[in-house]
């Protein structure tokens, strides 16, 4: 007879043991299918009327809150589980989604497909920044009543209300901000806005009065945009006209620009461009056109008016918007990187106007003896130089009108050298390249580490 070998032993020994245990866990199974029956899943169902009930036995605090005036419709119905997972959850409070999402598997009516304006906070899902998910004394379940709520975001809108001698009387009554805007989203309006001026302004302002027509010389306004002089908000000029206003407008005399409001077309303007506004401007004109270079809106049809309001505005000089903002509609590049240098908190050297967003300390908005539009003859050593000693320089680097820059024998070596102007994003000082070391081996090529 053959004899099994040590290791043919061990082999059938473990295939023994495998059955065993086969064998046994067929038993443990068999056990638990005679067994489970008598645990059916009605078992861990709720009793009637318990969901809720059974969450307000350890949240206490709720019991009260729920005695608000009004109350969200799934706690009402004591439904804590359409929005919360009673066991366990990867979101906080143990929700059953991410919040956003909770809110809109029922509300999906709020931001409409397509629409021209969304709230900032409803586009990032913040519904809770203005309701209360539970309960309120408020309607519509509002942590807030009010202007109250929105002026804690729009701060700059609720310092204009505070602080001005007129306000729009819709800003100060109940409804406040909601009886222009929609607090959600609009479908086929900017801003919100329930209806587009002059519609929406004229459902409360009557065109047809003598003393609106007096107080507008007569020019047919009705179908005009109101906001182009007024500020729908506050002001401290009378009939909540912006603050700076220009002079034929404060002065009623709208006709040093416009035609006759008899005429076939009252808001045509005797001219165009610059050449309109020389007529009180001319000296100015004059002066911007001497120089070398003249920035290109005011040698374009529109002229002044690519910047300017030719009626009234919230920004001194009657720019149609703060400084940064206007130079961005065309050098929007330029713009992103002041941002992106501004924002970076790894680059303190900013210069001042970067940090500000103020492009005329460095620039002329109208015209200049140079290509870039500065302000003083260099933009290197006078620009810079105002605020930053230059000199000092020349102890660690040559630098001056006798430095000739080694990669192009017609530049010299100054500020714009090494530094951009105007910011580069993530760089420090205000360098072209990312490493203060990759700016010096541009010229010093023998120091490069290869």
């Amino acid at each position: 007879m053959w004899r099994l070998s040590h290791s043919s032993k061990t082999m059938r020994w473990n295939d023994m043991n495998i059955r065993y245990k086969i064998i046994f866990s067929f038993f443990v199974i068999s056990a638990l299918v005679f067994i489970a029956p008598a645990y059916s899943k009605d078992d861990f169902k709720l009793k009637p009327d318990a969901e809720g009930k059974i969450c307000l036995n350890c949240h206490e605090a709720f019991q009260e809150k729920v005695k608000s005036f009004y109350v969200h419709t799934p706690v009402k119905k004591g439904e804590c589980t359409g929005c919360h997972d009673p066991h366990a959850s990867a979101y906080k409070k143990l929700l059953a989604a991410d919040s956003n999402k909770i809110c809109y598997s029922c509300h999906k009516e709020i931001v409409p497909d397509k629409a021209r304006s969304a709230h900032r906070i409803v586009v990032e899902g913040n519904c809770l920044k203005c309701h209360d998910s539970h309960a309120s004394n408020n309607k519509f379940i509002l942590i807030k009543t009010g202007n109250e709520l929105c002026l804690d975001c729009h701060k700059d809108i609720g310092d204009t209300v505070k602080t001005v001698r007129f306000k729009h009387k819709p800003v100060e009554d109940n409804k406040g901000c909601i009886n222009c805007h929609n607090p959600h989203a609009s479908a086929k309006f900017n801003f919100l806005l329930k209806n587009d001026v002059p519609a929406l302004c004229i459902e409360c302002h009557k065109t047809d009065r003598p003393s609106f027509k007096a107080r507008h010389s007569d020019y047919p306004v009705a179908n005009s945009r109101c906001t182009s002089c007024h500020n729908s908000h506050g002001s401290n000029q009378a009939v909540i006209i912006f603050d700076n206003v220009h002079t034929p407008v404060a002065e009623k005399k709208c006709n040093k620009c416009h035609d006759e409001p008899t005429s076939q077309f009252p808001f045509a303007t005797k001219k165009e461009g610059v050449e309109l506004c020389r007529a009180c401007h001319n000296d100015a004109i004059e002066e911007i056109f001497n120089k070398k270079r003249v920035h290109w809106p005011l040698v374009d049809k529109i002229g002044c008016l690519n910047c300017h309001s030719p009626h009234a505005s919230k920004q001194k000089k009657l720019l149609t918007a703060v400084t940064i903002n206007v130079c961005e509609r065309c050098h929007s590049d330029t713009v992103e990187l002041q941002e992106r240098s501004k924002n970076n908190p790894k680059n303190p050297s900013l210069c001042k106007p970067v940090k500000e967003g103020n492009c005329t300390a460095c620039h002329s908005p109208h015209s200049a003896d140079n290509v870039l539009l500065v302000s003083k003859p260099s933009m290197s050593f006078d620009i810079c130089g105002s605020c930053h000693e230059w000199r000092a320089h020349t102890s660690t680097h040559p630098i001056g009108e006798k430095v000739k820059d080694s990669r192009n024998k017609n530049l010299i070596v100054d500020c714009l050298s090494c530094h951009k102007a105007c910011g580069t994003g993530n760089k420090p000082s205000m360098t072209h390249f990312e490493t203060i070391t990759a700016t010096c081996i541009q010229c010093h090529k023998e120091f490069e580490r290869r």
